[in-house]
């Protein structure tokens, strides 16, 4: 309990800082995260090197180091998420294009926001304006796990399910409707994927996306968070809901996903999750890029 209890007083003081303060701030220990976060530092490096074969190393190291400040912001971030008002919220974090979503507000929709930094404060923004459900991976820590969930549903009235118990109850919702806030991009093993191509390689991907829509009827509007360019706070920007889509092949969706968050991933590239192993899993008898620690 006093962990948890630590953790709100030290979230809650950052809730205090002025967002240029917290951008400051996350320059420096960003820097030092580079160069202490040895193991984070080299899956970054691994997966900048496979999607960007093309840029010289002094490239990739300093999109890297941008990376990591980046990541920084996003984690100094966490009070604005917590503790902030509609009102600051609103002002810090910034709809782009919001009506390509409220052109389509009266169906099931899923917003389709890949893993870049700033994902959770924008879907708490989005909250607090719009009904809106998301799935939540449970933290070991039960005091903390009430914690993190009971702060990102301050808005939202409890729409936040795990994943083991989500499919039906997903569904249900989008079809009420509700807006499903879907974080498409992450290795869930082989069992859940298909391998298809992600900057050119082989990558475990879900055919979720196409099978959801394809279930409920939803329209997917992606919504890409990013760092304002004047550094002052977040953005959403929204694209116009995808036409013909699901198709009759959910692979063939499911790789029009990939190129989508591909193309964006090109526009802002140090504001990716590059310090996730993305690329973990590997079809049968190809060797892991991360080394026999990535099992």
């Amino acid at each position: 309990m006093w962990l948890t209890r630590a953790i709100q007083w030290l979230v809650w003081l950052l809730s205090l800082l002025p967002y240029a303060w917290i951008r400051r701030l996350a320059v420096p220990l960003g820097l030092i995260a580079w160069y202490y976060a040895g193991e984070r530092r080299r899956i970054t490096l691994i997966n900048l090197g496979l999607c960007f074969p093309e840029w010289p190393e002094k490239k990739r190291q300093k999109v890297a180091k941008a990376h990591f400040i980046a990541f920084m912001t996003s984690i100094l971030s966490i009070g604005l998420q917590w503790y902030a008002s509609r009102e600051r919220l609103k002002k810090e974090v910034r709809l782009i294009n919001v009506h390509h979503w409220e052109a389509v507000r009266d169906q099931p929709v899923i917003l389709l926001a890949p893993h870049f930094l700033g994902l959770d404060v924008i879907g708490i923004r989005l909250s607090a304006e719009f009904p809106l459900m998301a799935l939540f991976g449970r933290h070991k820590n039960p005091h903390i796990n009430d914690l993190i969930f009971n702060q990102r549903t301050r808005f939202s009235g409890g729409f936040l399910y795990t994943r083991q118990h989500a499919l039906r109850q997903v569904i249900k919702d989008l079809k009420a409707p509700r807006a499903f806030y879907y974080l498409p991009d992450l290795d869930f093993g082989s069992k859940e994927s298909v391998f298809l191509p992600f900057f050119g390689i082989p990558t475990a991907t879900t055919p979720a996306l196409s099978r959801l829509a394809k279930l409920t009827g939803a329209k997917v509007v992606p919504c890409i968070p990013r760092e304002r360019a004047d550094k002052e706070g977040y953005e959403a920007c929204f694209y116009p809901a995808w036409e013909n889509f699901p198709s009759q092949d959910p692979i063939a969706d499911s790789q029009r996903m990939n190129a989508f968050i591909e193309e964006r991933i090109r526009e802002i590239p140090e504001q990716y999750l590059w310090s996730h192993k993305r690329f973990k899993t590997r079809p049968p008898g190809e060797p892991s890029f991360y080394g026999e620690d990535s099992q």
